[in-house]
């Protein structure tokens, strides 16, 4: 089942992406669950994919503006460094002995299919290709071999990246306002029971610029969630990003970086294509906005 979170006719919706359209779970879970967090919450994944096969689409497609696919600001995104091995060494950094993780804010992210802005203050924004794990089930101190229990599904990041600030520090080049891309949707992981055969691809204006097994990932899933879940308890729709593989912009040579009019698409089997377009930033009133952007 492919869970989502969009805008049509006015409103915010939560619900389930069919063949035909988008079936809304909103009114169906009405009392039970307000948001896609509180569907898993409420362990309501069965009935809601036994909903989502009978009933008829609510929407077509085109009709629905995606938002990110937990768009609470509340939800806590836990995000990878240097977890595959190319990156690592494009990098040049050593292998890691422990998860290198930081926080990615909600408001550094849009939708499937919204404006990613490239702040006026750099021209350095690069895209980073990554596979997010979602969380169903809360948890603290979670035995790895139980962990995989606590994970709902699969989805995409594009952790877009201001490269000069990052050197300032990790927590500025990263949560720059809608900066990143968080969807389409949640693959629910029973219908991918071998995540490591996930393939992710990203391109940029159509080239292709990463290409990897989800398999060369250098830490187990189920380790991984045991980790965040040492120091922190994670509820249902808190997301971990897995980290990039090699081919980042910053690491060619010239380097790519992002700009106006481009066109950043990440897929990845198993689970579909994230694509958005690039616009640049505009000030006005000392507020950020930016050019052709869609309100969600």
């Amino acid at each position: 089942m492919k869970l989502a979170t969009v805008k049509a006719a006015g409103s915010t919706h939560f619900g389930a992406v069919v063949k035909d359209g988008f079936v809304d779970l909103s009114a169906k879970f009405k009392g039970k669950a307000v948001d896609l967090a509180g569907l898993l919450a409420g362990n309501l994944l069965v009935e809601a994919a036994r909903y989502a096969a009978e009933a008829k689409p609510d929407f077509k497609l085109p009709e629905v503006t995606f938002l990110p696919v937990n768009p609470r600001l509340d939800m806590r995104l836990f995000a990878l460094g240097w977890a595959y091995k190319d990156h690592q060494l494009e990098t040049g950094k050593e292998a890691p002995q422990h998860p290198n993780m930081f926080s990615k804010h909600p408001q550094s992210l849009v939708g499937h299919g919204q404006p990613l802005v490239r702040p006026q203050i750099s021209d350095k924004y690069d895209y980073e290709g990554e596979i997010v794990i979602v969380i169903g089930k809360a948890g603290r101190q979670i035995p790895a071999a139980s962990a995989m229990e606590h994970i709902a599904g699969y989805s995409i990041l594009n952790d877009g990246s201001i490269r000069d600030f990052q050197k300032h520090s990790v927590t500025a080049g990263k949560n720059f306002d809608a900066s990143s891309a968080f969807g389409p949707w949640i693959v629910t992981r029973d219908e991918i029971p071998d995540p490591k055969q996930m393939v992710l691809t990203t391109r940029l204006n159509g080239q292709e610029m990463q290409h990897s097994s989800f398999g060369l990932m250098a830490w187990d899933l189920a380790y991984l969630v045991s980790y965040v879940s040492i120091f922190c308890r994670l509820e249902p729709g808190d997301a971990i990003s897995t980290g990039t593989p090699g081919g980042v912009g910053a690491r060619r040579n010239p380097p790519v970086w992002m700009k106006a009019g481009d066109v950043i698409e990440i897929e990845v089997s198993g689970i579909g294509t994230l694509r958005n377009p690039i616009v640049d930033e505009q000030v006005a009133s000392g507020t950020a906005r930016a050019n052709s952007l869609t309100t969600a």
